[in-house]
């Protein structure tokens, strides 16, 4: 059987754009890559699409409104070093929203 993953409009086979396996996501890859984004509206990290640095805080919100969300739906589910990840990003993602909305 195929390892083939479909996705909506394209297939996936567990390669990189580059050919190299790629390692399986974890939780905590999922959540670095959920705090990658809101970094990135928050105008702390360029897009990647554009290079350009563009804050939106609208999007940043949204983010942080999302990794609270699934930080109560996996309360009492998590080991104890996704916890501690998990409680250390959100807290330094809020904080740094607040100050991004002062300037």
């Amino acid at each position: 059987m195929s390892e083939e993953k479909r996705g909506e409009t394209f297939v996936m086979r567990g390669e990189s754009v580059t050919g190299a396996p790629e390692a399986p996501i974890t939780f905590s890859t999922f959540l670095i890559g959920l705090a990658s984004s809101a970094l990135i509206h928050l105008g702390e990290a360029p897009n990647p699409e554009t290079g350009k640095s563009e804050r939106d805080l609208v999007l940043a919100r949204q983010s942080l409104d999302l990794l609270g969300l699934l930080q109560d739906k996996t309360r009492g589910n998590l080991t104890p070093e996704e916890k501690q990840l998990f409680d250390n990003l959100l807290a330094d993602l809020r904080l740094r929203f607040v100050e991004a909305n002062k300037r």
